[in-house]
């Protein structure tokens, strides 16, 4: 019997729901044959009595590329159409409001949330002239949470990659900023010496401190 595969030749042939149907697959089983089966059932859209009949060195060919798909990072992708619509990323990261961000930053700590980080992150476009273009305003992030489902995987990874990397930039411009005033600082100096600390020993502590409020993103690929 002929199975036809479509396998996906790039992150943006995945939508987010699968990447996360994928996610708690692994997060709930052990890695097995069972496991690889419904990988493949979950990315190429066949049912899976029918994955048990492709021939072995078929699967461990698709999960190959599968695992080396899923490992590939893409740049931030600042407007996509779902149907009709056109979506684009917040025009002005400077701009967010405070509801955004917590928003944002709670659900883009768990795969299985992106959609609703998604959500906030991409809103309708209008006012389009070549790349510059108006969003939406902001109401709450059920409003295109399960539209967000069905975007694009490459489109929401390069967005939260875009945004972690952001963040991290401005906790060490902080950081930075925190040494060279400690440095410069008599008083600060002062401080630390009878306390027993270093001001590279206290910016060393800080930096730790302000990076365990960043969850980076921890994908679990596919053995």
């Amino acid at each position: 019997m002929k199975i036809n595969i479509k396998v996906p030749e790039s992150l943006n042939e995945i939508t987010l729901e699968q990447y996360q149907k994928f996610d708690k697959l692994i997060k709930d089983n052990e890695p097995s044959d069972f496991v690889n089966q419904k990988t493949i059932e979950i990315f190429c859209g066949i049912d899976l009595k029918d994955v048990a009949r492709i021939r072995i060195a078929d699967v461990n060919e698709i999960l190959e590329h599968l695992n080396n798909l899923l490992q590939q990072r893409t740049p931030l992708i600042n407007t996509f159409k779902l149907g009709n619509t056109e979506f684009g990323f917040i025009p002005k990261l400077e701009d967010i409001t405070a509801g955004e961000y917590i928003d944002i930053e709670n659900y883009l700590s768990d795969v299985q949330t992106l959609h609703k980080a998604m959500a906030v992150l991409y809103r309708p476009t209008s006012n389009k002239v070549k790349n510059m273009y108006l969003i939406e305003e902001y109401e709450n992030s059920d409003k295109y949470s399960e539209v967000m489902k069905y975007m694009p995987l490459g489109v929401a990874l390069g967005s939260m990659v875009f945004f972690y990397t952001l963040l991290n930039d401005c906790v060490k411009g902080l950081m930075d900023f925190i040494h060279r005033e400690v440095e410069h600082s008599e008083a600060a100096k002062k401080v630390l010496e009878e306390n027993g600390v270093g001001i590279s020993q206290f910016t060393q502590q800080h930096k730790e401190m302000f990076s365990n409020l960043i969850p980076l993103p921890n994908f679990q690929l596919l053995n």
